[in-house]
């Protein structure tokens, strides 16, 4: 974990080596209980009516769908709800900018997961050039503004950068580009960007700057070993959650009372 400003991307260190990344069996296993706190959490939502938003924010290939992945997967998808928004319409880019992100903000005692965010405006946006110079810098003065009205409304709202170094970043490109089942990550815009990586860099720096603030701070991750980011994303969201055990109710399961019953279809239809 890291302050704003503070990102490790210079170089590869300890969580970043080969030889020093996490284990499949070793993450599952620290994994199992952090999605039983998720669980908790959840349950807490909904028995406060507290909203969640957690933004996740980083290059192509951090590791942004990954850790949403692990937070979502044991969750109820009718209560956790991940936004992963695509370009703007023609008639989108007319609205207000936060205008299409308003719509998927959580309600009472739900939890949504921005796979990107607004913040498309102070990266991608502004370093290829979808977006001109007084757009950005506009964005740059609203958002903070924005955050502050979500969090004076009540929105439990928490922001994280997953920051990677350039080498990593390389191998994953072409770990998408040897994988057919992993090629549809791979975009255009994805290998324009492996040239911009310092415009990158300047573009994030000015909106950490812009935007970190007491009522909505950034929070950056070392992605470098994806595993090991997932764990310690996901244990400083459990962390900065308020107390939030609640009781489960107890659900009594009787005896079924005769012989299970096999299923029967009448007519034609018949199954596979």
């Amino acid at each position: 974990m890291a302050k704003p400003g503070k990102s490790s991307e210079k170089g590869t260190g300890r969580n970043g080596s080969k030889n020093g990344r996490l284990g499949k069996g070793e993450y599952l296993e620290k994994l199992a209980p952090m999605q039983v706190e998720l669980n908790d959490v959840a349950r807490w939502l909904q028995h406060t009516g507290k909203r969640l938003v957690v933004i996740f924010e980083g290059r192509d290939t951090a590791g942004k769908g990954g850790v949403i992945s692990a937070i979502a997967e044991t969750l109820n998808p009718r209560q956790c709800h991940v936004v992963a928004l695509a370009k703007p319409s023609d008639r989108e880019r007319t609205q207000w900018y936060f205008q299409r992100y308003v719509p998927h903000l959580p309600a009472a005692g739900e939890i949504a997961l921005f796979d990107r965010s607004w913040y498309n405006r102070a990266g991608v946006e502004r370093v290829m050039g979808f977006c001109s110079e007084a757009e950005a810098k506009a964005f740059l003065k609203q958002a903070p503004v924005f955050e502050k009205m979500l969090v004076d409304d009540g929105i439990l709202l928490f922001k994280y950068w997953l920051t990677v170094d350039q080498a990593q970043q390389e191998e994953r490109f072409a770990e998408r580009l040897a994988d057919p089942l992993k090629r549809w990550k791979l975009s255009p815009i994805d290998l324009k960007a492996r040239e911009k990586y310092e415009d990158y860099t300047s573009a994030r720096e000015t909106m950490l700057k812009a935007t970190h603030s007491e009522q909505a701070p950034w929070t950056l991750v070392d992605f470098n070993d994806q595993r090991r980011g997932r764990l310690a994303l996901i244990r400083n969201l459990l962390d900065r959650i308020p107390e939030h055990v609640v009781d489960e109710p107890l659900m009594e399961f009787p005896p079924l009372g005769h012989d299970p019953l096999k299923e029967r279809f009448r007519g034609p239809l018949k199954p596979l």
